[in-house]
């Protein structure tokens, strides 16, 4: 299981990190991440359907075509923890490394968005006061490493769920004639 997890879940990661990057450095240049989570969530949830195939490669070509749901479930949940740890450590090199300031640039946005969303003054001295705590907290790389993994191995969880719901495959039972 080991070899097709590190297979899997590092080309998943791979594509993952590759799609964050592209749309970070999209959004960072234009500091609009309008539409951004649409579109990442939906990006993430293609590259996770590598869960599925990889559970069932792992099924069919080292299981001899059966699999528990246990078993299905964690050989996904494994492949999904190392796509998602491959996405963490690169947007680690991404935010140290080249974007430093992206929690000024993100606030910017958000209360740009909240002044166009008609926020009174009490609700943007709120919403800055939150920002500034975000930006606080997101100086903790721990902090940082949480959140990311937040952003992405949930959706990893639930795609490694359901393909061991469907890709289940119990021992056939002869037939006594």
């Amino acid at each position: 299981m080991k070899k097709n997890v590190l297979i899997f879940g590092s080309v998943a990661g791979i594509l993952l990190s590759g799609f964050m990057a592209v749309a970070i450095a999209k959004c960072y240049g234009t500091a609009d991440f309008k539409g951004n989570e649409v579109v990442g969530y939906a990006a993430m949830l293609l590259i996770f359907s590598l869960v599925f195939v990889g559970v069932k490669n792992f099924r069919d070509r080292y299981n001899g075509g059966i699999i528990s749901f246990g078993k299905a479930f964690r050989a996904g949940f494994l492949i999904a923890l190392v796509a998602s740890t491959i996405y963490v450590l690169v947007w680690l090199v991404c935010y140290y490394a080249f974007f430093p300031d992206f929690g000024d640039k993100y606030t910017e946005y958000i209360l740009r968005e909240a002044r166009a969303g008609g926020a009174s003054a009490a609700e943007m001295d709120a919403k800055a006061a939150e920002m500034v705590r975000f930006n606080k907290m997101y100086r903790n790389p721990l902090f940082v490493i949480l959140l990311t993994y937040t952003e992405v191995l949930p959706i990893g969880t639930l795609v490694a769920l359901i393909s061991a719901l469907i890709l289940k495959r119990k021992p056939r039972v002869p037939q006594a004639a």
